[in-house]
């Protein structure tokens, strides 16, 4: 659910608005917060940021303080002469001015900013997402790399285990336990070799079984005679 910030110092202007908002469909969650105790780092929270009607000169301070990355909607009267310099100052900033039927305005323009908002969201988890995979990648084609070399390592370890617990009386009852305990782990070891080169060949045969599908589905583009 989006988060919406309300900053106001006009109780009518957040009753309106939020009322107006709970009629939606989907309305979102809604935070009112006066400018006296509004603080920067507070929007950070939220999807969007909608100023309404605040104290005199506090306008300027409060725009200037809302993240550049962040959605906001200043709503002030269409005779401001602060709206221009705002504007100028801040383009990111989308303003509505206080006249008739300001409510479904404010309303329609969130919702854009919303819905950018999210798209903005989900690009950003696609692109940790695709980030990851490629590290995981990185990472299994390393090991398939690899795969020799530490299987070698393992039958090694396995191969000098098993030599000296042919013969326990030359070691000590906590070197005997120590030696099985390694033996036992290289075995482990060796078992997740196998099962990740089962899983290596489980994803090739699937690929492959599934390259006929992929090129069934590929329609030829029309020739011109």
């Amino acid at each position: 659910m989006p988060n919406v910030l309300i900053l106001t110092d006009d109780s009518e202007f957040a009753r309106v608005l939020s009322a107006r908002w709970r009629t939606e469909r989907h309305p979102p969650s809604l935070t009112v917060v006066n400018s006296h105790i509004w603080k920067a780092p507070d929007a950070e929270n939220h999807d969007l940021v909608v100023i309404g009607p605040v104290a005199e000169g506090s306008l300027p301070r409060i725009v200037a303080a809302v993240p550049t990355n962040l959605s906001a909607i200043f709503c002030t009267s269409a005779q401001s002469h602060e709206v221009h310099l705002l504007r100028s100052a801040h383009p990111h900033l989308l303003h509505v001015p206080l006249r008739d039927e300001w409510a479904p305005t404010i309303l329609l323009v969130a919702g854009e900013c919303l819905r950018r908002a999210a798209a903005s969201r989900q690009a950003r988890q696609a692109l940790a997402r695709a980030t990851q995979s490629e590290r995981d990648a990185t990472l299994g084609r390393y090991i398939l790399e690899m795969k020799h070399n530490i299987n070698n390592a393992l039958t090694s370890i396995l191969g000098n285990a098993e030599l000296l617990l042919l013969e326990p009386g030359q070691l000590s009852s906590q070197s005997l336990q120590q030696v099985k305990t390694m033996h036992h782990m290289s075995l482990r070891l060796h078992e997740i070799m196998q099962r990740f080169s089962s899983l290596d060949s489980e994803i090739r045969g699937a690929e492959i079984a599934s390259q006929p599908e992929t090129e069934e589905g590929v329609t030829e583009l029309p020739t011109r005679v």
